[in-house]
């Protein structure tokens, strides 16, 4: 009997993550703090930006360093900023796929698109986790001879 080596699924945590997971009153913490604990027993390999970061920067004390304190407790790997990335996400906002003033939320799936990483995970369904998003930057994706990326809440990953 041979085994083989198979990949760990590389996930891209966006910002809404590190707000559910200590936001106990919302439907998705549960669901949230699991998905941390399996990246903490290795089931995934999880990485996130330095536009999340400073986007969690924005959040009040104590919240805000309980949540940035979350990407060294789980080994989060932090990508730099990356200027392909928002050239990437300007290309999905000028098809209309994410609106201008949501750019940002472009930039997380571009990330995970140009670091050939497997999947974002969002608690964003206004403008990341929906067909719209999911089929569109799919679409820009393959035009760029970038990766597609699977989009899903915390809730649709399981291990």
């Amino acid at each position: 009997m041979t085994s083989t080596n198979i990949r760990k699924p590389k996930i891209y945590l966006e910002t809404t993550l590190f707000n559910y997971y200590f936001d106990k009153d919302r439907d998705a913490h549960a669901d949230t703090v699991r998905l941390f604990k399996e990246i903490a027993e290795g089931k995934y390999e999880a990485y996130t930006s330095f536009y999340v970061i400073d986007e969690l920067k924005k959040a009040k004390e104590p919240k805000r360093g309980k949540m940035i304190a979350l990407v060294e407790q789980y080994g989060i790997t932090v990508f730099a900023l990356d200027k392909d990335a928002e050239k990437l996400a300007d290309a999905y906002v000028e098809q209309g796929i994410i609106p201008l003033r949501y750019r940002m939320d472009g930039i997380h799936v571009a990330i995970a698109a140009l670091n050939d990483l497997d999947m974002i995970i969002s608690l964003n369904f206004e403008h990341i986790v929906n067909r719209k998003t999911k089929l569109g930057t799919a679409g820009i994706n393959a035009l760029h001879n970038c990766r597609i990326i699977e989009i899903f809440s915390p809730m649709e990953v399981k291990t």
